[in-house]
């Protein structure tokens, strides 16, 4: 597995980001989901990753910059056939080695309560994120939840 950067010029990037976009909606009551669309991963201060087996993309996420000080995991997703193979830890290592390596103090991120995303918080749990505040405008309640991770002493 070789994990990276990534693109929206890819079409096996924007594919898997339009399927997760589309899964999120489908698996959240209206109005609590948050999953950015192609434009809104698009824009400043996002940064996409990916894990490819051979030339498949099979994973990717991104860090969305919310201040110097301030980043947001968003739209990590794994292709089926590769659900626990290790895909959504390497990009969760490069997602969390950039943030330091840009002096990012704290990596927050925003996910569901039901089961479909159980897997997500028991990933961003073993990495060391704890459920706290919610955070730039999202809400927690019964369908969102808020996680933090800490990445400066």
């Amino acid at each position: 597995m070789r994990v990276g950067k990534a693109t929206l010029a890819d079409e096996q990037v924007r594919a898997i980001l339009e399927a997760h976009q589309r899964d999120m909606h489908a698996v959240s009551p209206p109005g609590t989901s948050f999953a950015l669309d192609l434009k809104g991963l698009s824009g400043p201060g996002i940064s996409l990753f990916g894990a490819w087996k051979g030339d498949l993309l099979i994973a990717v996420g991104a860090l969305k910059r919310l201040s110097p000080e301030l980043a947001e995991i968003k739209s990590m997703r794994t292709l089926s056939d590769h659900l626990g193979k290790g895909a959504a830890q390497a990009v969760l290592d490069l997602i969390l080695d950039t943030a330091r390596c840009e002096g990012i103090d704290r990596v927050s991120l925003e996910t569901g309560t039901s089961d479909a995303f159980m897997p997500a918080v028991r990933l961003y749990s073993r990495n060391g994120f704890e459920p706290g505040e919610a955070f730039a405008g999202y809400s927690n309640g019964p369908h969102n939840q808020c996680y933090h991770l800490k990445l400066t002493a």
